[in-house]
């Protein structure tokens, strides 16, 4: 396994194997690396010749400072995973090389970032969108790889290939869960026994409105219910709860017949920030 720090390295590494015809697939991640990372690594290996892996704690994207203090970092131990993974090439840049001067650009993503994560994590998809953007553009990467938990992240970026004509394909590979339907997250780490417990919930929650919704229930009322017997009484604090409508990303109430949607999450569990969905019809 190759481990490059610096921009330049990895640059000319990059346009080495590109000279030789070689297709490259990135899994940009911000480390504490777990099975759902693995699942992303595994299809790139299968659909490219070579993975890069990148770790990189984006300050930028988070709007609270409490939060990227506490975001857990074990570089060490996600090094030894994906050499023992076999990965071809890993970028560990710091901050300061990522971000040698603050950053003024900033992206407006009009609509779609003004819900559910944009909504309540101002400035989060500019930042996001800088790091990607700046990714695509270091490591020429054929195809990305990106999780479903993230989905609203995922229809943010693939709006950046479009409009800044990127070449490189997005890939949105499903969520990855523990055997008691928890989607897998970095954030996982910092649950309580108490907390991992209850966690399970937030994907029984999103089952019961996708059972009740494909048999016609009213969203407005099946939405009330769900938070008030399934989410309060397990000390769960919802932050939202909403359908989307996956061809515009928009809210809606009621799903148009025929097209694809997605029943999605937020809420708090011993103070951390957990986010899940469901997308049925794709």
């Amino acid at each position: 396994m190759e481990k490059f720090e610096t921009i330049s390295a990895v640059r000319q590494r990059i346009k080495h194997l590109k000279s030789q015809g070689k297709s490259i697939g990135l899994v940009p991640t911000m480390g504490a690396l777990h099975k759902g990372h693995m699942e992303l690594i595994g299809s790139s290996r299968k659909a490219t010749d070579l993975t890069v892996v990148s770790i990189f704690v984006n300050p930028i994207q988070f709007n609270n400072p409490e939060d990227l203090f506490k975001y857990p970092r074990t570089l060490s131990a996600d090094l030894e995973i994906l050499s023992r993974e076999g990965i071809d090439l890993v970028f560990v840049p710091s901050e300061k090389e990522i971000y040698p001067e603050a950053v003024i650009t900033e992206f407006d993503f009009g609509p779609m970032e003004q819900i559910m994560e944009g909504q309540f994590r101002p400035g989060h998809f500019n930042g996001v969108a800088i790091v990607v953007a700046k990714l695509f553009h270091i490591l020429q990467p054929d195809v990305a790889f990106f999780g479903q938990k993230d989905l609203q992240q995922v229809s943010i970026i693939r709006r950046l290939a479009v409009d800044l004509s990127i070449e490189t394909a997005i890939e949105m590979i499903p969520t990855v869960r523990e055997e008691d339907g928890l989607a897998l997250s970095s954030r996982n780490l910092r649950l309580s026994e108490h907390g991992r417990a209850i966690a399970p919930k937030l994907h029984q929650s999103l089952q019961r409105c996708k059972a009740e919704l494909l048999k016609g229930a009213d969203w407005f009322t099946l939405k009330k219910q769900v938070i008030a017997e399934e989410l309060l009484p397990a000390s769960i604090q919802p932050e939202y709860l909403e359908i989307v409508e996956l061809e515009r990303f928009s809210l809606t109430q009621k799903p148009s017949e025929g097209k694809p949607f997605a029943i999605c999450i937020a809420a708090y569990i011993d103070n951390i920030r957990l986010i899940d969905n469901l997308v049925i019809g794709e």
